[in-house]
């Protein structure tokens, strides 16, 4: 299994290719992709913050 710090690196990661393209997004008016973006950028937030984390979940 990942360790927690393994798991925030990739969630971290997509956020910054989510952000970079919400940027690119903006600057192009492409309001569909703006709030596609922002609800994957939500999603990832989520998981990054949840408690507890991703990693201490019993399955």
């Amino acid at each position: 299994m990942s360790s927690e710090k393994e798991v925030n690196v990739s969630l971290f990661d997509q956020l910054d290719i989510v952000e970079d393209a919400l940027e690119l997004a903006e600057q192009e008016h492409a309001s569909m992709t703006i709030e596609f973006l922002r609800k994957k950028k939500r999603q990832i937030e989520r998981k990054l913050y949840q408690q507890p984390p991703l990693n201490d979940r019993k399955e």
